[in-house]
Formats: structure tokens, sequence, C-alpha cells
């Protein structure tokens, strides 16, 4: 029985390779950027050779474990370099929703439980943040939730007047993971540089090589996200940069890695993957950037010829990050719509990756004010550097046949 399940796994993996590659009959198409991303190739041959030569812990006190450590800190120093923040600003975490985790409980737990603390963050938070809040409230942390407007972004003026005498904490998203949605971070900076009790967490985990951000000149901004695996590196490692200066209580307990603020051995091979893909990212922002506005663009005005599906997302390119369009085939739920998509071969996500096994309604769209029938006919579409415009086009061109399949079940549902 082993064997011949090791046999089927063995052939489903293989299967799966080559689809990736686009071995099979069909040529792949992969629009689900925002959930992950491939890997740069370099990045995976480091990886490899990492994992290879360097497998000593970076705190053991020999020679290969001191090597390990000067990799680990030349790999930080690359990635404050890429960032514009200073080396000891970078905490090296498992990903976006630790980093996340880390700078919400890290603020609002440091000092203990000595008088309530509130904290302001939005309805469309990652649930990361979102679900993170709630179990806040659990423990006794003031939670305000604020709304967002029909286009998706939070009002700043709702910001000031959600601040509290005992607010410690505002932690808002850069780039909405559903719509791609652009916040207003900078001004909410400026907002609470008046309010120096308060800290500001960001989650730039969407933002990270699509938007810019120079972390020296946004001086009200005092934590920020990221994850690698969303910017072509290694999934399992992310980043959390910290100002300087700045006290977090620990989430993680340990021997003392990341002085002190994350415990746990360090993932040599995916920090330097992740500083090697960060760099590469970086180099290239501005031309990703025009290149992904360009397949936007095309993938609204095709969609826009589809009668039976609604755009979600702002066509004004200076609300909004560039890599990904949302649309809703209200009525339709969206599992059926990716399952039928699957089949010829494009692959895109309903809300996001994270959130995609619920069956509820996206809570983004809901909070933009959509009805549930929208909100549960969903479907993200998001780019990548592999991506041309005739890719767009066979996948609108596939989409739209999709559609036409299931126009009959959705007059059987009136």
């Amino acid at each position: 029985m082993r064997i011949l399940l090791w046999s089927f796994f063995t052939r489903s993996v293989g299967y799966i390779i080559k689809v990736q590659r686009g071995e099979s009959h069909l040529r792949t198409y992969y629009f689900d950027h925002c959930a992950s991303t491939p890997p740069y190739e370099q990045v995976v041959q480091t990886v490899g050779e990492l994992m290879r030569l360097h497998y000593a812990n970076a705190t053991a006190l020999h020679r290969s474990g001191k090597e390990a450590a000067k990799l680990v800190e030349r790999a930080r120093q690359s990635v404050a370099q890429s960032l514009g923040a200073k080396s000891e600003e970078v905490l090296f975490t498992s990903g976006g929703t630790e980093s996340n985790n880390l700078a919400l409980k890290g603020i609002l737990f440091t000092g203990g439980r000595k008088a309530a603390k509130h904290l302001i963050t939005t309805a469309i938070e990652h649930s990361s943040v979102y679900n993170t809040a709630k179990q806040l409230e659990r423990f006794g942390i003031e939670t305000t939730f604020l709304p967002v407007d029909s286009s998706g972004r939070v009002s700043v003026r709702d910001v000031e007047a959600a601040i509290r005498p005992n607010t410690a904490l505002v932690s808002v998203m850069h780039v909405n993971n559903e719509t791609g949605v652009v916040q207003p971070v900078e001004e909410i900076a400026v907002l609470l540089a008046k309010h120096p009790q308060i800290r500001f967490h960001v989650d730039g985990v969407q933002a990270i090589g699509k938007v810019k951000l120079e972390w020296k000149a946004a001086a009200g901004i005092d934590l920020y996200s990221g994850s690698a695996h969303k910017f072509r590196g290694p999934k399992g490692v992310g980043l959390l940069l910290k100002r300087e200066g700045l006290e977090l209580e620990p989430l993680l307990e340990g021997g003392g890695q990341e002085d002190g603020y994350r415990g746990g051995t360090h993932n040599l091979p995916g920090i330097v993957g992740m500083s090697q893909a960060l760099r590469l990212t970086m180099e290239s922002l501005e031309t990703r950037r025009e290149k992904m506005f360009a397949l936007r663009r095309l993938a609204i005005e095709r969609v826009k010829a589809i009668p039976e599906l609604t755009l979600n997302v702002p066509e004004d390119e200076a609300m909004v990050s560039p890599q990904v369009v949302n649309v809703s085939y209200p009525g339709m739920r969206p599992e059926v719509l990716v399952h039928m998509l699957e089949q010829s071969e494009v692959f895109v996500s309903t809300q996001s990756a994270c959130s995609s096994k619920s069956l509820k309604p996206s809570r983004v769209l809901l909070a933009m004010g959509h009805s549930a029938a929208r909100a549960s006919g969903s479907l993200r579409i998001s780019f990548g550097d592999e991506h041309e415009a005739e890719d767009v086009e066979e996948l609108i061109r596939r989409l739209k046949t999709t559609v036409v399949k299931l126009k009959p079940l959705e007059r059987s549902r009136g």
C-alpha cells in the first residue's frame, strides 16, 4: 500500500511540474501572483546551494556557524539597502502572518496589561491582521474597525476621529490583497506624527516590489511587514521593519535570535534567498509597474466586454497597485468558476489565498458596499513578470468561454 501511495504521489508531483513548465497538452496560465509568485531561477539555485553547503546553525560557535552568521548579516544589510532602512531595523520572520502578529502583539503586549489599550485598524485587512485584532479583543484590547468608501479606501479623517487617549497602535495595510487599492498610509503617518504615543504598523506584503515606499522618508511608519514569496522569493521567510529604538514584546521566545525579538534557528537559505529576490525585484520596480499597468488596462477593457462580469476595482491608476484585477459573476459561486478555469489550465483565486476555502462572501467587497451576491462571486486575477499582452488575451478568451458554459446554470438558478 505504501509503495502504491508513493507511486501515485510521485506521478502527481511529476504531472504538476510538467504543467507548471507548460509541458502538458495545454499551456497553463498562472494568474495568482497575489497568492504566491514563481521564484527567480537565481534564487532557486542560491537556496539549493546554501542548503547543500551551509547547513550549520548560525548561532553555533564553530567556524561553520560563524560563516552562516555572516551570511545572515549580509542578507540583512542587503534587505535594508533594498528598502532604504538600517540593517538593525530588519527582523527576519517566517512570513507575512508572523510579521503582522509580531507587530500587533509586540506593541499591544509591551508593558503587560497595566491599562486598557486601544487598537485602530480597518474592515478590509488581511486575515493575519483582522483575525489577530479579533483575538486581541478577547485579550481585553479595545479595537476599532474602520469602514472604507466604495473604492475600498479608508479615510484619514476616520482614523483621526477614532483616536482615543489610550490608543496604542494603528494598523493599516498598504495594498489590499483582493482589490489592489492603495491605502493612504503616508497621509496617516503624517497624522500620527502629531500623536507620538501611537505606533503605526503597515502591512506591506502586497506592496513590496509594486508600490514605491522609501522607509527613511516614511518617518511616521514604525513597523512594516513583508513576505518573500510575494516578490519571487522562497516561501517560509519574511521580514518586519522596526524603527530603531522601538521596543516589542517577543512573539516567540527562544534562543535570543534577532536581538531577542524572534527566537528560533535562522532559516539561512530562505533569508539569503529573500534578500536576493528583493534586490532583483527592486532593481526592476519601475519597469514592472509600467508593464503590469498595461496588462491591467487590457484586462479591464476585455472584462468590461463580458456582460455577465462586474468590475470590482477602480480604473484610476493613481488609486491602485498594478498587479491585480477583481471581477464578480454575481450569483455564481466563485469556486465553480475557479475549477472550470482550472480545467482549461487557467489559475486564478477567489478572495485571498488564505481565505479562499471560506464559503462566505468577501469581507472586503462587503465593506465596499457591494451586495452579498456580488461579494460571493468574486475572482481575483493577479499578474506577474512572465505575462505578456497575448497571455491576458488568452486568459480573457478562456474566461469568456467558461462564462458562456455556466450561463445555463445561472438561468436555472433564477
